[in-house]
């Protein structure tokens, strides 16, 4: 059947999108260079408004097109509990008593290696952290583990080689690190429930593979760098008086309210307010609420989502002509540019696949999570929290690319050869 026209213009606007993700550092020059307007190209120079903003001009189009019934049945039918969790998530999990415990965390189990203090701190929030997003969730993890590594490390003179390598093996093992249990990661909650998929068959299909593959490239990324690492000195910059143990304990129950009510919005935003509410109440416990971060996460995966929808004409087709092999390589690739979720989504919808075609197509999407910011869910969080410690506050889409190439391909292997 052939496309009707608004998805002809939805691939076109999802490829211009693409483009625009690559050209930020574009519209940041034009700031500087035409600063009568410098608002508007700053605000287009920031990744996470570009799939949000070409999401508005397809839904104008459609109201063009189409009517304002179309438009907004189109809008009615897409899911968009996904972009609310992660910013509900991102709020709680960023806050200072959320921090500090699993800073603490971070660091009980650092003294525990025969390393240098800062070398086996990062080790740990490399691998402890991306596997603690089988049970607090992906967007969870790598908030925690973003923030962490901002106040530990990329608010030091370090190396941009360390940050950008630092940037690549934390989105990989954010990806892959999900995969210990069936509901943590946003391309494994796609197809759990239709195929059938418990955290059982999670931990010994896809877990134990990708558990070896985050500590592989954690300790690559240690040993690549230990000299820098054991130089950075544990001087907790910013440290603030004790939190209680009572607000911590308040804090982690809100957080685990959230994970719990993950797929009710109307829940989990009503137990957000409240948390608001309750850090408002005791601030003198409190750092800024993260919520301008969350917000401009949430509206890039809106946009995603919107932009995403009208994408099924070409994928599907796309992922149903594949034989298992070629299916895992090119959903690897296809995830740079799509979101892995999105990917196992449309892979769900097929009818009368096999086993081999359903671990390919997810073991494909969670291994290339890292190569871009679009590519995993939790990647936006991770970007919007560290890209202020960057040159001009931008993290070169080429840079996480080529940083998140190793570590991708140690995923790849353990996935395939496993």
């Amino acid at each position: 059947m052939a496309p009707a026209s608004i998805e002809l213009i939805g691939a076109a606007l999802f490829g211009v999108a693409l483009i625009h993700t690559f050209s930020t550092k574009v519209f940041e020059r034009l700031a500087h260079t035409h600063p009568a307007h410098a608002g508007i190209w700053h605000f287009l120079g920031e990744v996470e408004v570009v799939f949000g903003f070409w999401a508005m001009v397809l839904v104008a189009a459609m109201l063009i097109m189409d009517g304002k019934e179309a438009a907004t049945s189109y809008i009615d039918g897409q899911s968009f509990t996904e972009p609310m969790f992660v910013f509900a998530i991102m709020v709680i999990s960023g806050s200072r008593p959320i921090l500090r415990f699993a800073m603490a965390c971070v660091n009980m189990l650092a003294r525990l290696i025969p390393w240098p203090e800062g070398k086996a701190f990062y080790f740990v929030t490399l691998s402890f952290v991306p596997l603690l997003g089988s049970l607090i969730t992906e967007p969870a993890a790598m908030t925690l583990a973003g923030l962490i590594l901002l106040e530990r490390y990329y608010s030091r003179e370090i190396s941009v080689r360390l940050k950008y390598v630092t940037l690549g093996v934390l989105f990989v093992n954010i990806s892959i690190g999900g995969t210990l249990t069936s509901f943590a990661a946003p391309p494994v909650l796609m197809v759990a429930a239709k195929w059938g998929w418990d955290s059982t068959f999670m931990l010994t299909t896809f877990g134990w593979k990708a558990a070896l593959a985050v500590l592989v490239n954690a300790t690559a990324a240690t040993l690549l760098f230990q000299r820098e690492l054991s130089a950075v000195n544990n001087d907790m910059r910013g440290q603030h008086a004790e939190t209680p143990a009572w607000v911590v304990a308040v804090h982690l129950s809100f957080l685990t309210g959230v994970v719990a009510f993950a797929h009710h919005p109307a829940i989990f935003i009503g137990l957000l307010l409240f948390f608001v509410g309750f850090a408002h109440a005791y601030e003198r416990y409190q750092d800024r609420l993260i919520l301008r971060e969350g917000l401009m996460v949430a509206f890039f995966l809106a946009g995603l989502i919107v932009l995403g929808g009208h994408q099924k004409w070409w994928l599907q087709p796309m992922l149903a002509g594949m034989d298992s092999t070629v299916l895992f390589f090119g959903a690897t690739l296809l995830t740079a540019i799509t979101d892995n979720a999105a990917l196992t989504y449309l892979g769900s919808l097929m009818e009368g696949t096999t086993a081999d075609f359903r671990y390919s197509l997810v073991a494909g999407a969670v291994a290339g999570g890292g190569l871009t910011v679009i590519a995993n869910a939790p990647n936006p969080a991770g970007f919007s929290i560290l890209k202020g410690s960057f040159k001009d506050e931008a993290i070169h889409p080429l840079g996480l690319l080529a940083a998140a190439l190793p570590p991708t391909i140690v995923a790849v292997l353990a996935f395939q050869l496993l």
